[in-house]
């Protein structure tokens, strides 16, 4: 099933983005990560979901497709979280460390799920698809941020961020959904553990790279 396959590509890693973007620039880096996530988080969750309702063997319709937007956690946590920021809200101060305890470990768990699901014995069918969405995920999407990025004059810790998101590995939520959704599911997960582990070398190899072209 070759089409589910275009979301390779637009699926993307926030923990890692978020870690990283906080390490390079603090606060100011976690602020630009989180514009990032409310932009491209509820974005992607639904180009996704309608890619697999169109050719996934879930063949929803479009009551199942508003049900599964409805409740995709992704997309209400970026809702709930743009809806706190507005009212001017937190969290209630024991829940918040909670929660974080849980993201922390939402990376290490999804990688487990995904590590369970490798099928060794196909690894030679994996080979065209890995390469292919790797060179769109690691080259073209940078490139093209910084070619629509740069006119508009995006320069510094925000154009870094948003190249920086651009270059992150697919999440492992990618797999999950690929398995809800009637998408190749083994496959997704073999291009989610290789793309995380070539990540550690290619994200700042890309972005010295790039930054030949553009003040980071």
């Amino acid at each position: 099933m070759a089409s589910p396959r275009r979301h390779w590509t637009s699926r993307f890693n926030n923990y890692v983005g978020v870690t990283l973007a906080a390490g390079l620039f603090g606060a100011k880096g976690i602020a630009l990560a989180a514009i990032c996530n409310a932009a491209i988080v509820p974005t992607v969750n639904i180009l996704c979901v309608l890619v697999f309702a169109r050719h996934g063997t879930a063949r929803l319709n479009a009551r199942g497709i508003a049900q599964q937007l409805a409740t995709n956690p992704l997309v209400l946590a970026c809702l709930g979280g743009i809806l706190l920021q507005l009212l001017g809200l937190r969290l209630p101060a024991g829940v918040e460390p909670a929660l974080r305890a849980l993201g922390a470990a939402s990376l290490p768990l999804g990688l487990l799920c995904v590590g369970a699901a490798l099928e060794f014995g196909t690894m030679r069918q994996w080979v065209g698809p890995v390469v292919s969405s790797s060179a769109l995920k690691f080259l073209a999407m940078p490139v093209a941020t910084l070619a629509l990025a740069v006119p508009f004059g995006l320069t510094g810790p925000a154009l870094t961020t948003a190249l920086l998101f651009q270059v992150l590995p697919t999440a492992s939520s990618a797999y999950i959904m690929a398995r809800q959704l009637g998408g190749d599911a083994p496959l997704m997960a073999g291009i989610t553990a290789t793309q995380t582990v070539v990540a550690a070398a290619i994200i700042p190899l890309v972005l010295t790279l790039l930054s030949g072209w553009a003040p980071l």
